[in-house]
């Protein structure tokens, strides 16, 4: 499972230090995505399979659908994780996600996102407020206690 924090800096040829707890879990690849939230998800290969596996189950004739393809897989990429435990931002993903050279990279479970530092302290303000979360775990009913 990927939990935690990280803040790390791209290289100079935009590669990225995965930490050796998220590393583990990633010996097929790093499936990367742009999130949803103008961030990238990073999933391993059975996560992203599972998710290709419910996409085509759906109709292709439907728009929706084909759109949720197109931003899935054309704005998506492949990388290994290198023998120093780095793998590569292409430039088509960090444009997207705002990504200069620092980068916050999030556990979500079964995948973890790499935010642009100061969108992912704008978000972090946002979710951490108390009210709002009460309504959120009661909506979903999520058991905290």
């Amino acid at each position: 499972m990927f939990l935690g924090q990280y803040h790390h800096t791209l290289d100079g040829k935009y590669r990225l230090i995965i930490p050796a707890r998220f590393r583990e879990l990633l010996t097929d690849g790093a499936y990367i995505i742009h999130g949803l939230d103008k961030n990238l998800m990073v999933m391993t290969k059975e996560k992203y399979e599972s998710i290709n596996k419910c996409i085509d189950e759906q109709s292709f004739t439907n728009p929706k659908i084909r759109d949720l393809r197109r931003r899935l897989f054309a704005g998506g990429d492949i990388q290994k994780v290198d023998s120093a435990g780095r793998i590569l931002l292409p430039q088509f993903l960090r444009e997207e996600a705002g990504i200069v050279s620092d980068v916050m990279l999030v556990g979500a479970g079964n995948y973890f996102e790499i935010w642009a530092p100061e969108k992912w302290r704008l978000k972090m303000e946002k979710i951490q407020d108390t009210e709002a979360n009460e309504q959120m775990f009661a909506e979903f009913n999520i058991p905290i206690g």
